[in-house]
Order: structure tokens, then C-alpha cells, then sequence
């Protein structure tokens, strides 16, 4: 196919994503350098919040320094954490972790129960009264790089390709939008910062990043059962032993109830089912009784990453930044990285604005690495380092990531050194014959549902006369390799049905069936795939999920 020729639009600032990192990076520049920088996000979602996916229990320190006055600016921010509760559950039943006995770092006194749509809604909104240029639906697609191989921007808005990857009738090539500075903020494992972090050899010095797929469906509920402000989180059952993860409940305004569970994506049984594990969750005794009379309103999926500092790669590059949960920021122990995410972008922005100052472009951000790695950010990350590595390693595990951070919480520093993660999530993966296969509850209609019943309720969409955005490095690895040894997993992990073995008539076998359409882009493949070979790209601008209030 010939050069595709494009026009370009300049920026000082090019933002890729619109969540609280990209977006407190736009703010903070403008605050900081009003009309003299110009800025620009770019949101692949088709509108801000549409595919933001958050617990969301929201740490505030970040808007705090960001925008003050939030409340004044009427932020949907209105629900304050009132009571909280841990519990470990059984099959039957739960022990409750008395309050006295958590690691102070764990509190949520002072943290708001939200939606980060409608958050990441509310800043846009601040961003655009100061200046700064959103343009949703704008999928950023491919990097463009400067002549000494700097990142100087991106392609995006490219639609109407054919599925063979040729230009439709209705082509649009797109644009490329290039900045002086281009930061990354795709959240956790965002497809162009994958890129780079290959391209510049990021991760060299760091640990393998872990991640946890989090499913989360909001309820309405008996107004008789709800609690405002209420927060619940535990560990134990249905998972066994083998595989970490855990649950969230948390009550919010107008009687809903955000119902989460977080599955670790190291987990060693390619039998296992994580979307079946939250599904069977619900039918706990407790959780039962909670929702019974309600009725479920939306449904997602999107991975978290949780490798800590020992998991971050070097965030600067010649060009540009990784922000947030690109780099991997997020505080696995609280569940809570959007305070660290706010606290990312505010970083790059003051490294950028005084670069500019100075009359830079293209160059490393050094001052915005510095700052992730002294502040606190850091300090914060810091602390938990070890409860991802030890809760892997069963009770006494658990047991003592407690115990690190209680003497985190109480001298600044774990007691246990830095423990490493190992392996990647993708070699965690046992092989078929050496794990029992599962067994899960066929959903009822009331409590729990089938994936693809659930999907219709995340509003996905997409285009099918398009190149299929989930590839494969090797069309055949999925037969010939990845069902054989390890029951093809691709069928059990992803949370909204994307693959499937199909047997077919006489004897041509299975075929390995990618169903894009029903992509919530939850990024799950591109991480626990036992083979590495499946890849995930950007559809269309404005496809995929289209959250609500998430």
C-alpha cells in the first residue's frame, strides 16, 4: 500500500488518554502556563468516562493539589467512606477482621466512593474552561516519530479501513497530532506505551508487572439494605488457594451498590474461570442477601496493575512519558490509584512547563521521572511493595504481607526487603494436565449471568467491517499449540467471550474464533496468554465500552 499522506496539527502538548492522569496533566500545564503552551487529549472512548472502569474508592490527596476548591466546583464527589469492613469469607460464611487489627495504611477515613466516569466527566470540563483541546472518539493508533528518533506524536482518527487492513470506500486517514512533549496516559497496559516501553528497552531494570482482571457491575438495591458510604472488601472464597484476588462492595448514592471482584492474573489453573468466580461470589450467603430484590444496571472489566515500585519501568523517553497506570502507579494493597495518577500528571506537567520555559522539545523529562521516584508517589507504592509477591505464597504469605505493612505503616519502610514477582502472569500459567478442570454454577438470571448477557449491559460497540483489533502473531499457535497443552484459556479468561474454540463438521477440526465485536477492552489477552501471541490494538475512536457512571 503507498505512503498514506496525512495532515498534521501542532501542539507543545500532545495527551494521549483522557483518565485523571492525562487529564491533571492538561489542567496543570494551563494552570501553570495559560495560553503560552498549547494542549490537546486524545480519548479513544466516545466521550470522556466511557471507558474508564474504577472501583472507586477515591484517595482526594491528587485533586487536592490539582483543583482546591472541588467541592466549590461542585465535583461529583459527595459521598464520604462512613463505615468499613474486611472480611474473609468461607463458602457458608465470614470472619470479620476487627478495624484495630488492619494496617493503618489500608483506612479509607478521608476517601470518597465515586465514579471515576463521572470524575474524569467533571475534569474534562475543567480542562476545556482553561483551554485545553478534548477530542473523544479520537483513537491514537500509531506513533510518529522525530529525526533523531524522538516520539514526536501520534496518528489518530484514522477510520474506514477494510478488514484486510486496505482503505475502504469511506477511508479517513486521520491526522497526526504532534507536540514537542507527548505523554502517554492509556492506563494499564495501554497499547502505544507497550511500544515504547519494547522500543526504548524501559523495563530493563524493572520486575515483571503483575496485573488483576477487576470485574465490577452496579445495583440497585433494596433501599432497605443500603447503607451510604458503606465499604466492604474481602479475600478467601470462592478462589482456592492457588489463585489471589479478592471482592469489593461499596454503597454510593441513590441506593446503588458497585459490586467488584478482582481475580490476579498470575493464578497457575488455565482451568480457571475468573468471570465464573464473580459470578459464583454473588451467590455467597452475604453477598446474597445484599442484592436479592435488586436488579443489575451496568457491567465491566479492565485490568489493574499491581507490580509496584519494583514493576515500574523508567517513565521518560526522548519525547514523552508514561503516566499512571501506563507506568504501573497504583497502590495493589488499597486498591486505589487514580490519587497516585492525579499526582503523576501534575509531575509531567510541572517537568514540561518548565522544559518549554527553557526552550526544550524532544528531550528526556528527567525532573518528572525524579519527582515519581522521591515524592509520594513513591512513598506511597513504596510501602506495599511486598504484598503482591508474598500474598501469592499462600496463608503464612498473607500473613506476613500484613505484617510488612503494619511496619510500614509505623516507620515508613516494609520489614521485609523487596520481594520479587518471579514470573510474568503469562509463564504463571500451569499447563492443562497438571490442573484439575473447574466446575462453575450455570447463572440464574437474578444474581448471577452469562458473559455474553452481561457484555450487552457495558454498551459495547463495534464496527465489524474493520481490521480485527485483537491479533495474532501466529494464526496457528491457538490449535496447535495453546489448546493442546493448556485447554486454549483464551475461552475461560477473557470477561466478555471474545474467543472461542468451535468444533467443526468432518474433519477439519477446531478453529480458534475471535468474536472483536464483544471487546471491552479490559487488555486481560494481551497479558495472561500462555504463548505471548495475542496482541492488543486499537479499534475504531468512539468503539468499544460505553460506561455510564463507572
Amino acid at each position: 500500500m503507498a505512503e498514506i499522506e496525512r495532515e498534521a496539527m501542532e501542539y507543545d502538548v500532545v495527551i494521549i488518554g483522557a483518565g485523571p492522569a492525562g487529564l491533571s496533566a492538561a489542567i496543570r500545564i494551563k494552570q501553570k502556563a495559560g495560553d503560552d503552551v498549547s494542549v490537546v487529549v486524545l480519548e479513544k472512548g466516545s466521550e470522556v468516562g466511557a471507558h474508564i472502569l474504577s472501583g472507586a474508592i477515591l484517595d482526594v490527596s491528587g485533586l487536592n493539589e490539582l483543583i482546591p476548591d472541588w467541592q466549590e466546583k461542585d465535583a461529583p464527589i459527595k459521598t464520604a467512606v462512613g463505615t468499613d469492613h474486611f472480611h474473609v469469607f468461607s463458602e457458608t460464611g465470614k470472619k470479620t477482621i476487627p478495624h484495630a487489627f488492619m494496617p493503618p495504611l489500608l483506612s479509607n477515613k478521608g476517601c470518597y466512593i465515586v465514579s471515576m466516569g463521572n470524575v474524569c466527566r467533571w475534569m474534562a470540563e475543567q480542562a476545556e474552561a482553561i483551554g485545553v483541546e478534548v477530542f473523544p472518539g479520537f483513537a491514537a493508533s500509531e506513533l510518529v516519530y522525530g529525526e533523531n528518533g524522538e516520539v514526536a506524536g501520534v496518528v489518530a482518527g484514522e477510520f474506514g479501513l477494510n478488514p484486510d487492513g486496505t482503505p475502504g470506500p469511506n477511508y479517513e486517514p486521520g491526522m497526526e497530532l504532534r507536540g514537542k512533549y507527548v505523554f502517554f496516559s492509556e492506563g494499564a497496559r495501554g497499547s502505544l506505551s507497550q511500544q515504547l516501553i519494547e522500543k526504548f528497552d524501559l523495563a530493563k531494570d524493572a520486575d515483571h508487572q503483575k496485573y488483576g482482571l477487576g470485574m465490577k457491575e452496579i445495583w440497585e438495591i433494596d433501599p432497605s439494605k443500603h447503607k451510604l458510604g458503606h465499604v466492604e472488601h474481602s479475600m478467601g472464597w470462592p478462589l482456592d488457594k492457588d489463585a489471589g484476588g479478592g471482592s469489593f462492595i461499596y454503597h454510593l448514592e441513590d441506593n446503588q451498590v458497585y459490586v467488584g471482584f478482582v481475580v490476579h492474573l498470575d493464578y497457575k489453573n488455565p482451568h480457571l474461570f475468573p468471570y465464573g468466580e464473580f459470578q459464583k461470589f454473588k451467590h455467597h450467603p452475604h453477598v446474597a442477601e445484599l442484592l436479592k430484590g435488586g436488579r443489575r444496571t451496568a457491567y465491566g472489566a479492565r485490568v489493574i496493575s499491581g507490580g509496584g515500585v519494583q514493576s515500574l519501568p523508567k517513565m521518560v523517553f526522548p519525547g514523552g512519558a508514561l503516566l499512571g497506570c501506563a507506568a504501573g502507579t497504583l497502590n495493589f494493597a488499597r486498591l486505589k490509584g487514580n490519587h497516585n495518577a492525579m499526582l503523576s500528571g501534575i509531575a509531567a506537567a510541572d517537568a514540561v512547563v518548565e522544559a518549554l520555559s527553557a526552550g526544550r522539545s524532544g528531550d528526556e523529562l528527567t525532573a518528572y521521572e525524579t519527582e515519581v521516584r522521591t515524592g509520594p508517589i513513591y512513598k506511597d507504592i513504596d510501602k506495599v511493595r511486598n504484598v503482591k509477591p508474598l500474598g501469592k505464597k499462600g496463608t503464612l504469605g498473607v500473613m506476613l504481607s500484613g505484617m510488612d505493612m503494619w511496619w510500614a505503616s509505623l516507620f515508613g519502610k516494609p520489614l521485609l526487603g523487596t520481594q520479587s514477582h518471579g514470573v510474568s502472569d503469562a509463564a504463571a500459567t500451569g499447563k492443562a494436565a497438571d490442573y484439575p478442570k473447574l466446575t462453575y454454577p450455570k447463572p440464574d438470571g437474578e444474581l448471577s449471568f452469562d458473559r455474553l448477557t452481561n457484555v450487552s449491559f457495558s454498551f459495547t460497540n463495534h464496527a465489524e467491517e474493520q481490521p480485527c483489533h485483537l491479533k495474532l502473531k501466529d494464526p496457528s499457535v491457538p490449535i496447535e499449540k495453546t489448546l493442546p497443552e493448556y485447554d486454549e484459556p483464551a475461552q475461560r479468561y477473557c470477561p466478555a467471550g471474545v474467543y472461542e474454540v468451535v468444533e467443526q463438521k468432518g474433519d477439519d477440526g477446531p478453529k480458534f474464533v475471535i468474536n472483536a465485536q464483544n471487546c471491552v477492552h479490559c487488555k486481560t489477552c494481551d497479558i495472561k496468554d500462555p504463548a505471548r501471541n495475542i496482541v492488543w490494538t486499537t479499534p475504531q475512536g468512539g468503539e468499544g465500552p460505553n460506561y455510564p457512571n463507572m
